[in-house]
């Protein structure tokens, strides 16, 4: 035992979300770890340099560790591990007892190594500097570390405004990593104040962001000894630096395929599209994304109404956010007649091996086809286009407007898609029961549109208005094809009452009731007292008027039937 070290019931917390113990050996070849019976389960799906699966077994050579450090952790104190490949492993659930042994034991198994005590800021402090290496930011506060901050994790980083940067993270998805208890609390955004400027010179441009003395809320940065001097924000240094260490910037080389200047109907904006093996990432002017594609729930392609456009909507959970706006789709908008020839930088290996043939090494066919059929190799996921409903026109889908936002309502052949904002997907399943509004087509009521309200199990109701009458038809064929329950205005809002109501003789009492019943859909009881109107004792009709229709009651006007 004096040539080996071990300690057991520890964790491995290199990747967030797993709680797997196992036991630590250190020897004169390196440190391994190796997970108890029945714990590598939890690590299967999960990506870790070095692990090796299914049997949960992590190596790490000795010519290839660079530090070790010691810190109080949340499971008592733990080891982090720096390797030369700039990979960080974490090791938690040591006691203060084990400090000396493994001082003394690092210090006789691996030569030049010593085992160095990280000491925490617990000041509480929001004002420091920050340290970068590898893919690891430090907040330093005092020149002690207060919190880390893997770069790894960075979905979005952009600046909010002059001197303020906003950094989003993602936690890590991997097929088959489970999760802590639902509603777990979790850091999904940070935003660092950085004032002053800074001076660049135009040959290194961004490469004056790659200095480790990036400081948060002071200037920085020294005179370039070459080229001209730029003066720019310290915060934009700082977003270009936290670009380049998440890997979130311009990459050509190893991509599959690029998409540049696609339009985004939400988010608004014209982005280029990179694709690579594992995730994509979308390129705005102002914002950058980097999406895995574990990410990618669902992918739908419709026809605009106009029939010379398509869209292409990519379902996202978690979705990609914009300060405090979220979005859970994003749609893309292609002019049906635009064609394309693209060859995609994929070996064939790789191609038969990782998309199990599920994409080609050539396409020549409109971009619209060409991007859903990338999408839809990458991801694996069903491709869900317009089914077989037909408007009165012929269309895949009918114009409707849902609040405030008007768009296409598409009927597909497992639930209802409303595009292009906001973007909407109500499947077939979830949907209790649907209300026609305003479909009367008696004299009373020559209205060219109607409502539909879908009601939807344990959620908000959804009301779509200003749907073309000549579509109704089509629309009820569709319901009963698809065994939806369709109600109709009264026997869906049984307790509205009519009692009491004024039926005055200009219909106003008619309009009231129509209002009420096409109304948000919450059950009305028209009041008795609000609504009856009392005659006036002291009124006499003739006196002192010109004007008949504002004083007598039974007077009718020629305009009365086209305010129905």
């Amino acid at each position: 035992m004096g040539d080996r070290l071990q300690f057991s019931d520890i964790y491995l917390a290199t990747e967030p979300y797993v709680k797997s113990v196992g036991q630590v050996r250190m020897g004169a070849s390196g440190i391994g770890w190796k997970a108890a019976e029945g714990e590598a389960e939890a690590l299967q799906g999960v990506s870790i340099p070095g692990l090796i699966l299914p049997s949960g077994m992590l190596a790490l050579q000795h010519d290839d560790l660079r530090r070790i450090q010691w810190q109080r952790v949340a499971r008592g104190y733990g080891l982090r591990v720096y390797t030369k490949s700039g990979v960080l492993h974490k090791l938690d659930g040591f006691t203060a007892d084990d400090f000396e042994t493994l001082r003394d034991g690092i210090k006789r198994l691996f030569h030049g190594l010593t085992l160095e005590v990280r000491d925490i800021s617990l000041k509480g402090w929001n004002w420091g500097k920050t340290d970068f290496e590898g893919t690891n930011m430090t907040f330093r506060v005092d020149n002690r570390p207060m919190f880390d901050l893997p770069m790894g994790y960075v979905s979005n980083t952009n600046l909010a405004n002059k001197n303020e940067v906003s950094v989003e993270f993602q936690p890590p998805r991997g097929k088959n990593l489970k999760r802590k208890a639902a509603g777990v609390d979790e850091l999904v955004e940070i935003r660092f104040y950085v004032p002053g400027t800074t001076t660049t010179t135009s040959s290194k441009g961004a490469a004056g962001a790659n200095e480790d003395e990036d400081e948060a809320g002071s200037d920085g940065g020294e005179k370039g000894a070459d080229g001209e001097e730029e003066e720019v924000s310290a915060a934009s240094v700082f977003h270009d630096t936290i670009k380049e260490r998440a890997d979130l910037g311009q990459v050509s080389g190893d991509s599959i395929v690029q998409f540049p200047e696609i339009l985004c109907l939400t988010p608004r904006g014209r982005y280029h599209i990179d694709m690579f093996s594992h995730f994509l990432r979308l390129r705005g002017k102002t914002y950058d994304y980097k999406i895995p594609y574990e990410n990618i729930q669902r992918l739908f392609l419709v026809s605009k109404p106009d029939e010379l456009h398509m869209m292409f909507l990519v379902g996202l959970n978690p979705p990609i956010r914009q300060g405090q706006t979220r979005y859970s789709y994003l749609v893309l908008q292609f002019v049906r007649d635009e064609e394309m020839a693209i060859d995609l930088n994929l070996h064939a290996e790789e191609a038969a091996n990782r998309f199990e043939g599920r994409l080609r090494s050539h396409y020549d066919e409109p971009l619209y086809r060409i991007v859903a059929n990338v999408f839809k190799g990458v991801t694996d996921k069903r491709l869900i286009e317009g089914g077989s409903f037909q408007g009165y026109h012929g269309s895949q889908g009918l114009k409707a407007s849902l609040k405030a936002s008007e768009g296409t309502l598409y009927p597909l052949d497992k639930g209802f898609l409303f595009a292009p904002k906001p973007p909407l997907y109500i499947p077939h399943s979830d949907i209790v029961s649907v209300v026609f509004s305003r479909v009367d087509s008696s004299s009373s009521n020559k209205m060219r549109t109607f409502d539909l309200k879908i009601n939807v199990h344990g959620q908000q109701d959804f009301q779509f208005v200003s749907i073309n009458r000549e579509e109704h038809t089509n629309l009820e064929d569709y319901m009963t094809q698809n065994g939806i329950k369709m109600l109709s205005e009264l026997n869906e809002s049984t307790s509205v009452s009519y009692k009491g109501m004024d039926m005055d003789s200009d219909g106003e009492g008619n309009r009231r009731g129509a209002r009420a019943s096409a109304g948000a859909g919450n059950a009305m009881d028209i009041g008795d007292d609000d609504d009856e109107e009392s005659e006036d004792e002291d009124f006499v009709a003739g006196s002192e008027s010109d004007v008949p229709e504002e004083y007598d009651e039974n007077y009718e006007s020629p305009d009365d039937d086209d305010q129905d």
